[in-house]
């Protein structure tokens, strides 16, 4: 009988999960040695050792197909394995498997198949064969219907990608919005998308910045929403200066083609994470020295 301090001692002595210890000493009949040699030869041991460490480089990665289109965000530690052949594979892989599906969480996409192994397996054994820490962060699955078009752009060879929807059918004028995207970092699509708690934020503190500089307390109201623009300006797509020509809004460029944005989705690799300070040749000494 495997009992759960049996679990925890495995657990304990090897870094893998509970459910992988389980069945480690399921099929080794409870030998705790036989289950740590079965956890080492499937890689797991190996690479739940690794699960401390972080992740935040890698590729982000768009595919469409007909009328469903997928954005995906996969990490490995190094920029080095990020141009791994096997590595970008693995992120095509992935994004074709959720592309062929309707899952709507993160949960659902580990459960599904990459030739018989779940994709929670694939990556355990690809912490395992390449080296490093592997991550599936994050995925957008999106429809479109035949009146409206996708548009994609890749920045930096998979560092920002971008991905849209537009109602209309001209594919140029879906890309171009996609490149904005990426260059401009938008926050929202238009004033409208803004969470009210944001711009009263906002609103709360460009009226201090306003007060700080004794400006005219009579002008306040008007010189605030002035700034308030400008803030939208920045945060909403639809409302910045459209790169190719900055002196015309997306809004007017979008409409001038006889189309409309209806929504976008912009993954930068490792945004928002705890960065690696070591530099490769420290880690290339240290594997050498280790």
């Amino acid at each position: 009988m495997i009992t759960a301090n049996m679990v925890k001692e495995l657990r304990e002595q090897t870094g893998a999960g509970m459910l992988d210890c389980k069945k480690a000493l399921t099929e080794t009949n409870g030998n705790m040695e036989e289950a740590t040699t079965w956890l080492r030869e499937k890689g797991i041991s190996k690479a739940a050792k690794k699960q401390s460490r972080i992740a935040a480089e890698g590729l982000a990665y768009a595919k469409v197909n007909g009328n469903k289109a997928v954005i995906v965000e996969v990490n490995s530690e190094t920029d080095f394995v990020a141009k791994n052949p096997e590595f970008t594979s693995l992120v095509e892989n992935i994004a074709n498997s959720i592309l062929n599906s309707n899952v709507t969480s993160m949960e659902e996409a580990m459960k599904l198949e990459i030739d018989g192994k779940t994709i929670e397996e694939v990556i355990v054994d690809k912490t395992a064969t390449i080296g490093e820490k592997l991550s599936f962060r994050r995925f957008e699955l999106v429809e479109k219907n035949d009146t409206e078009v996708f548009g994609t752009y890749s920045h930096m060879g998979g560092k920002i990608v971008t991905l849209d929807i537009l109602e209309g059918t001209d594919e140029e004028v879906a890309k171009d919005v996609a490149m904005q995207i990426a260059a401009m970092r938008p926050l929202y699509l238009d004033k409208e998308s803004v969470p009210e708690e944001r711009v009263e934020k906002e609103r709360a503190i460009l009226t201090e910045q306003a007060e700080n500089e004794g400006l005219d307390a009579n002008k306040l109201p008007m010189i605030v929403n002035g700034r308030l623009n400008k803030f939208y300006e920045e945060v909403c797509l639809l409302d910045q200066g459209f790169v190719k020509e900055n002196k015309m809004k997306v809004s007017k460029y979008v409409e001038s083609k006889g189309m409309k944005v209806l929504s976008f989705t912009r993954y930068e690799v490792g945004e928002g994470m705890e960065k690696r300070e070591e530099n490769f040749a420290d880690e290339v000494a240290k594997q050498i020295n280790g």
